[in-house]
């Protein structure tokens, strides 16, 4: 199948200004998801920035980027842009890598591509991977999602999905079934066209998770396990650190 791309990347990071452009083992972090992008297999990759100081160090490594609004609320409203700008078709797959996960696994890219193409009544695409501590159940930073039977989203939630009524406090019986959402996601151009022009809802308002959007409105989010558990992404300047060792290592230095 025949997927593609986007990297939204803004400039003005609450927690780390400047954030795509700051090195990684001799790379900016934009050039380190990129190249993971575009280890994929995806036809095309491209870079949806508000600055052109991304764009413009895009550019030096190769990568196409497109200058988008620097109003849009969320990296979703900067994917409808560029789907809009270049006439995509409404059946097309795009996916969203998030400008910040430079230790995504190109395999997790082309999976989440190929879970939408296999279920043709789904408009999302999503992964998630099993819950290993407590800590993490607890963790509202820890986004957690509960499924149907058939694979689809009942509910995404900060706080411990499923509750184990039952099980006692610490006891690891309460990660029986916990599983843990991995922000990227495959989209088809209607959808995410459809999903950028609605309001925020409700129960997204509550929770601050905008994929809530999308199931308060009806559109069906498939979701698989992750076939690799992903490294951490960047937010602040200790991830920054932990993810330079990261790479740093596996690259032997």
């Amino acid at each position: 199948m025949s997927y593609r791309v986007v990297i939204p990347a803004r400039y003005a990071s609450e927690r780390l200004p400047g954030k795509p452009l700051r090195r990684i083992a001799g790379r900016t972090l934009i050039e380190h998801v990129y190249a993971r992008a575009a280890a994929s297999g995806a036809s095309e990759v491209l870079v949806a920035t508000d600055d052109e100081r991304i764009a413009e160090a895009c550019r030096g490594f190769g990568a196409e980027a497109l200058l988008t609004s620097a109003a849009h609320p969320s990296g979703t409203d900067r994917l409808a842009e560029v789907a809009r700008r270049r006439g995509w078709a409404a059946g097309d797959v795009v996916v969203n890598v998030q400008g910040d996960e430079p230790l995504v696994p190109p395999g997790n890219i082309g999976q989440v591509a190929r879970l939408l193409d296999a279920d043709p009544g789904a408009d999302l695409a999503t992964l998630a991977t099993p819950l290993k501590a407590l800590a993490e159940l607890d963790d509202p930073n820890v986004v957690k999602v509960v499924t149907a039977r058939g694979g689809r989203a009942l509910y995404f939630s900060r706080a411990p999905i499923p509750c184990r009524r039952d099980a006692a406090a610490g006891s690891g019986a309460r990660l029986d079934g916990a599983l843990r959402h991995l922000g990227l996601y495959a989209y088809r151009v209607q959808a995410l066209l459809r999903l950028a022009a609605l309001p925020p809802s409700p129960l997204e308002s509550a929770e601050r998770l905008e994929q809530l959007r999308a199931l308060e409105n009806g559109l069906a989010i498939a979701v698989g396990i992750a076939a690799a558990v992903p490294g951490p992404g960047v937010d602040t300047e200790a991830d920054l650190a932990e993810v330079t060792r990261l790479i740093e290592r596996a690259a032997g230095r």
